[in-house]
């Protein structure tokens, strides 16, 4: 599968809310908002004990799915939402 398919389909099964989780080695507060019935999804993850930062919004829109990174390169956020894992059951 390739990277954005896999991005996508890590960020649609991120649970609701705000969650601790692990990507590239480093832990973050993970939260998620959706929106417009699930046709807009908001995410953004704080680095517990570091400066790293993720925003992203994704919007399944007619023409096609849209994965908008705020102010970081989309790589960025394709590999961080393709690491992602949930820590335990602590949210």
């Amino acid at each position: 599968m390739s990277p954005i398919p896999t991005a996508l389909t890590c960020l649609r099964n991120w649970p609701l809310g705000t969650h601790y989780g692990q990507s590239g080695g480093k832990h973050y507060l993970v939260s998620k908002t959706v929106f417009a019935a699930g046709r807009s999804i908001k995410l953004v993850a704080h680095e517990r004990g570091g400066n790293d930062y993720i925003s992203l919004c994704f919007y399944d829109l007619t023409a096609g799915p849209r994965l908008a990174p705020c102010e970081m390169p989309l790589d960025k956020v394709i590999t961080f939402l393709s690491q992602l894992r949930r820590e335990g059951n602590r949210g």
